[in-house]
């Protein structure tokens, strides 16, 4: 676990690095599954992250230097108010009413303040934040389908693991208890399972277990590192990102990656296309309401 452990330090300080950093292009994108085509939305010089698809699917919500922000269809951005919480990293997303944002905010400033990550909740439209989790590091990653409860990674004693919570807040449940890092945690349309990805096998691969953390299953099996699924609203299909080198427990950006589709009823793996990204790219859940089109950042390095 001290392996796993250090390699998320090296990531998180990578991300306070990026973000800070002049020599960076972001790319907000759409990826249409009917044309296979990629449209731009936003490109900005410097580093932001994590779109959320409103439910209305009039907007984006990602995240930049610390605070979130709301990207209009047109590429227009806006600040959103989040109070005391101005130091939000890429885990972050919409309840499914459309009426509340989930963040985590760390606590606490410096190299080691992504130690201090606690999850809060806003109103969509911005406002004071209400603290959800007693306990520190803790990520946001997945909203049961009716809203009662919210999934995430935290880091209790020496292990990262995922963990369940009311979304009004209360106590916290355990659902993977294993050696290596489990992480991106987001719940099947029904509410039924729970997709993640683990380096429990020996990489890092694609899993499913039951709402309540039994049955967890494997999903994947290849030399590339898999990370974050996250399932269509039909449930037909998760959209995962994939690193084309091995990378272990770490999950860093500025990588060769790709976007990749995974048929749940066939079990069968469609590339949709490359880029370089990773870390910011595909944290958080991020399809269209109709299922059709999904978002993600895309990076590249300025001339």
């Amino acid at each position: 676990m001290k392996n796993a452990f250090l390699a998320l330090s090296i990531l998180y300080n990578m991300t306070v690095v990026n973000a800070q950093s002049t020599n960076i292009t972001s790319t907000l994108e759409v990826f249409d599954l009917e044309t296979n085509q990629r449209t731009t939305i936003l490109t900005e010089d410097g580093h932001f992250e994590a779109p959320n698809w409103s439910r209305d699917g009039r907007f984006f919500i990602i995240n930049q230097n610390g605070g979130l922000f709301k990207v209009g269809m047109d590429g227009k951005k806006e600040a959103i108010y989040t109070g005391l919480a101005d130091k939000c990293n890429n885990d972050h997303g919409i309840s499914p009413d459309g009426n509340t944002l989930v963040l985590s905010h760390s606590l606490e400033d410096g190299e080691d303040g992504w130690l201090t990550s606690c999850i809060f909740t806003v109103p969509v439209t911005g406002g004071e934040p209400v603290r959800i989790t007693a306990h520190t590091p803790s990520f946001w990653h997945g909203w049961s389908p009716d809203g009662e409860t919210l999934v995430y990674t935290a880091k209790r004693g020496d292990n990262f693991d995922i963990y369940s919570i009311p979304a009004s807040g209360g106590d916290e449940i355990q659902l993977t208890n294993s050696d290596g890092l489990d992480d991106g945690p987001d719940y099947s349309p029904d509410g039924k399972y729970i997709y993640y990805n683990a380096i429990e096998s020996g990489t890092m691969e694609i899993w499913r277990m039951k709402a309540d953390g039994s049955d967890k299953k494997q999903l994947t099996d290849d030399p590339y590192s898999n990370w974050f699924p996250h399932p269509s609203p039909d449930g037909q299909h998760i959209v995962f990102i994939s690193y084309l080198e091995d990378q272990g427990s770490a999950h860093p950006a500025m990588k060769k990656v790709a976007l990749k589709l995974y048929d749940i009823a066939h079990k069968t793996i469609k590339t949709l296309c490359a880029f370089t990204g990773g870390q910011g790219s595909l944290n958080v859940p991020s399809w269209s309401p109709d299922g059709k089109r999904f978002a993600f950042v895309s990076y590249a390095y300025k001339n």
